[in-house]
């Protein structure tokens, strides 16, 4: 019976344990998290969502606080267009949060940066220019681009003496959404180094409408993995979302997969950058728990649990601060809810916003609490300790279950 370990992921010459570990932002996957991997021979992610915020909570620096005071004029003010970021400070923060982690790297493996293009952050262009370029400037060995099409996100990095170098993909779930982008990069002749298919069985934000339940991960990974033959494409296929065991990856890997993206499993590690008291959320969830709604304010569907703060709450948006998800116009999906709430009680009090909720603050707080469609299995990978809670788990702990367990086996810690 095989093992993940009797895989290899290859990018030309080096092999690589064929497990990633996902870019769960904001900062749930820690640089901690992320160098573990790559000590144990695999790739890990960081996330530069709100790169400035983890830059100040990880090295102390004042991005979030001096970008306040100087809009502090317009907190007041329910137009937020005028709530810019300036472009060196952003790429200060960026270089500073992937630069250190790569100083930081012991091991064979790889770290990779996840970027979202959701992030427009009132100059989505621009913005996301600097994002791409500043990680490569800072040493990444790879950016993986995720939540959107990324159609010109090739072409903002084309002229970085990298560009050729690091390590580049792309997350798709279906075959259209792949096509598209190989078209539009085309003329660059540059072809991305993965891909990594993500199933409707990921955590966080989906690529599928609400009809998600219709597709499955399996029969998207085999479409792709036809297309690629018949287009005489030989690029890695990373499978994503769901896979909760160790056979589970093997399955994917006996069928056309080079390789694994994993997340839920691993937030829960001592690694992680969740609270401790959230981890035990996760661990207690069950499978009723566990829905998917669409308050983001990206237009995406996003999975979470159903008991999370964000769901409802109607704190005033927090753009002066934040202002990650304000489009080129300096418009929020959030902002126009919270908006119309404030017409039907002017005092601003008692607000509750269902239909969308103000995911920079949340998600900055921990207080939106996404996750995968298999944490309410979470409880059945620990004990659970004297005082009723569950025992957390090393990383290492949960890397090596994945790469050497059988027969659908998961092992409990010491």
């Amino acid at each position: 019976m095989k093992r993940v370990d009797d895989f290899r992921l290859k990018f030309g010459k080096k092999e690589y344990v064929p497990l990633m570990i996902g870019g769960m932002g904001v900062d749930i996957s820690t640089a901690e998290l992320a160098l573990e991997a790559v000590r144990l021979g695999g790739i890990g992610h960081i996330s530069d969502a709100m790169v400035p915020d983890v830059s100040d909570r990880r090295f102390d620096t004042g991005f979030v606080k001096e970008k306040t005071k100087f809009y502090k004029y317009n907190i007041a003010n329910s137009d937020k267009s005028d709530v810019k970021f300036d472009l060196g400070r952003l790429a200060e923060a960026t270089r500073l949060h992937v630069g250190k982690t790569m100083e930081a790297k012991q091991g064979e493996g790889m770290v990779f940066v996840n970027c979202m293009e959701k992030l427009t952050m009132n100059a989505p262009r621009e913005t996301l220019q600097v994002r791409l370029n500043s990680a490569l400037d800072a040493g990444i060995d790879g950016i993986t681009l995720s939540a959107g099409l990324h159609l010109g996100s090739f072409a903002l990095m084309a002229d970085h003496p990298r560009f050729r170098d690091a390590k580049l993909g792309i997350i798709v779930s279906s075959v259209r959404a792949l096509q598209l982008f190989l078209r539009k990069t085309s003329r660059l002749g540059r072809l991305p180094d993965y891909i990594i298919i993500e199933g409707p069985l990921a955590g966080g934000h989906l690529g599928f409408g609400m009809d998600w339940a219709q597709y499955d991960l399996a029969t998207i990974v085999a479409e792709i993995a036809q297309f690629m033959k018949t287009e005489q494409l030989d690029i890695p296929l990373i499978a994503a979302g769901g896979i909760f065991t160790g056979s589970d990856a093997v399955a994917f890997l006996e069928n056309g997969a080079a390789g694994l993206q994993v997340a839920t499993r691993f937030t829960v590690a001592n690694e992680c950058g969740l609270p401790a008291k959230v981890k035990q959320d996760y661990f207690t969830a069950s499978e009723e728990d566990i829905i998917v709604n669409t308050i983001s304010p990206t237009g995406y569907p996003m999975r979470m649990l159903r008991n999370t703060p964000a769901i409802g709450a109607g704190i005033r948006p927090n753009c002066e601060a934040y202002g990650y998800l304000l489009d080129g116009n300096g418009g929020c999906a959030y902002i126009n809810a919270y908006n119309d709430q404030i017409k039907i009680h002017p005092d601003g009090k008692n607000i509750s916003v269902i239909d969308k909720t103000c995911l920079c603050t949340h998600m900055r707080n921990f207080n939106c609490w996404t996750c995968g469609s298999t944490t309410y299995r979470l409880k059945d990978t620990t004990r659970k300790l004297p005082d009723g809670s569950y025992q957390t788990l090393s990383a290492e702990h949960i890397f090596k279950d994945y790469q050497f367990s059988v027969d659908q086996q998961i092992a409990l810690p010491d």
